[in-house]
Parts: structure tokens; sequence; C-alpha cells
């Protein structure tokens, strides 16, 4: 019986060590508690005023390219010729496979654009531009991103989308998802009548981070509690100045960065399209979760 002794329950009071070795088990199990429970905090915050959200437009809220889907439109109503239709038809078959944005292919869509709306009065395209979004654009809008946009505004958050489409297809695009408005291109007008001209620069990279910082000091928002959402490397200036970057159906470049700086990722493509463009789709994640004012009174101020 001996030889089963060290079986025999015995009384020993406890060392230093033991306690220590105690009081840090249960430290480690409370944490590791804490932290599983705590893994996904709240989402946006309810309630909080000086936070709001920014969406680029281009495949993360909805397939393909705004400008490309709109001159589908122009077309169909005689815009302009078949000749510049295949030109259009070219830009979106490419951006849909490739899901980036080209610089070339952006500025001959613009360029395009903007020659195909001269001299027609703003007023017409506006009211075209809601006929255009029922035709070509309604059915594009990613139900997933639109699941976000809906958290935010939900938790009584203000959501802007930031693009360099045209202004005016922006502000569309927004008020029929219900978003607070949008921040676009601004295509010069003289009488109400286009020019053909910018005014400044398309609102694209580094445009939209400064259109960001100048719309949150407007409105009295801290960048450190906002969200922002893109699928483009070329967005990473925005990304960066809010607390809460999103990577959404992500360019490889914006995917390895987001990676790198820990941000979240979302994918609402299918496998198959996702691994087209060197991306595994992840599982539809579902919601975790401008302004026509701002982007009028920005663009007064710099006249």
């Amino acid at each position: 019986m001996a030889a089963l002794g060290w079986l025999t329950p015995r009384r020993r009071s406890a060392t230093a060590r033991s306690v220590l070795a105690g009081e840090a088990s249960a430290e480690a199990a409370r944490k590791s508690t804490q932290e599983v429970s705590g893994r996904e905090p709240e989402f946006p915050v309810r309630g909080d005023e000086r936070a709001a959200a920014f969406f680029d437009l281009d495949n993360t809220v909805m397939q393909g390219a705004a400008l490309f889907h709109f001159g589908k439109g122009l077309y169909k109503r005689k815009f302009f010729e078949k000749r510049d239709l295949a030109r259009f038809a070219w830009q979106q078959a490419w951006f849909r496979l490739a899901g980036v944005e080209d610089p070339e292919h952006m500025q001959d869509a613009r360029d395009s654009a903007l020659s195909i709306v001269k001299g027609h009065r703003v007023s017409e395209l506006k009211s075209i531009g809601e006929e255009i979004y029922d035709e070509y654009m309604a059915e594009r809008i990613w139900p997933g991103t639109r699941a976000l946009t809906q958290a935010h505004l939900d938790a009584g958050q203000r959501v802007w989308l930031v693009t360099a489409a045209p202004v005016e297809i922006a502000q569309v695009i927004a008020r029929r998802l219900g978003l607070t408005g949008a921040l676009g291109t601004v295509a010069e007008s003289i009488g109400g009548v286009y020019t053909g001209k910018l005014v400044g620069e398309p609102l694209h990279g580094p445009a939209k981070a400064e259109a960001v910082r100048a719309l949150a000091a407007a409105e009295n928002l801290d960048l450190n509690r906002c969200a922002a959402y893109s699928d483009s490397h070329n967005d990473i200036p925005m990304l960066s100045l809010v607390g809460h970057p999103y990577a959404i159906n992500p360019d490889s470049k914006l995917r390895k960065h987001a990676r790198t700086e820990d941000w979240r990722l979302r994918d609402y493509r299918t496998g198959r399209k996702a691994a087209k463009v060197g991306i595994p789709a992840a599982a539809g994640v579902g919601a975790v979760a401008g302004g026509t004012a701002a982007a009028i009174a920005m663009h007064r101020r710099r006249r």
C-alpha cells in the first residue's frame, strides 16, 4: 500500500509560489472570458452623434462603375453614337473582371462623359439619372454592403457616399438608398448648363480623403469614431483617416494593406468571381454593423 501513498490526499499549506500560480491562472481565465465575450464589441455605436460612415461607391456599394452604367443609359437616350458605347462597354467589362480602377480607363470615361453632357441642362441629367438608377443600378447594389449602411443608419449615424462619379448621380443613389448624402465629382455648369469642364479635379484618391476631412470638420465629427468602406487601394488615404476602416470586396493591394494594418475585410462576391482577382471569398457576413448640401457648400468655398 505504501506504493499507493501518493494517491492519498494530504493537507499541505499553500506556498507563496502556489498562491501566485493560482492567482495567475484565475486572472488568465478571467481575461480569456472577457476576450471571448468582447471580441466583437457593439459597432456601430448606437446614438454616437459624432460618428458617421463613409462609403466608396464603385464595386463597394454597387457592382461595377456608376459612370459606365450612366453612359449606357445615356446611349439608350441617343446622347452619343454606337462607337462610344463600345468604349464604355469595354471599360465596364474590364472593371468587372479586374475589380480595380485603372487610372487611364477612368480618365477616358470621365472625358467621354464630360463631352457627352456638354450643353445639356443639369436638371435634365438629374431627371435622367433617376431613370438610369432604376434601369441599370438598383439590381447591382451589393446586399451585404447595403446592410452595412443600414446598420449605421439604424444606430442613428449619418452615412455618406464618397465617389469619383458625378455628384448628381451619387446624390440619386444616396437618396434611393436612404443615405444622408453624397460627395462626388463636380462638373462645371453656367446658368444650369454643363460646360464640359470639371470644377477642380475628380474626387479620387487623396481628394476623397480631403473631402471627408472637410466634411467631418464642418459636421463636427470625430474621425476616430467614424468608419470608412472601400474596395480600392486608391482609397487608402480615406480609410486611414478613420478609426474603423473596412476593406470591402478588396483588390489585391488593398487586401494586402488591410491585413498588414489589421483592418477588417468583407467580401460579398461569389467565390468564383473573387477567385478571378485572387481574393478568397469570405462567408457572407451580414450587417455589422451625401450630402448635396455639403458638396455645394464645399464647391462654393473653393470659389
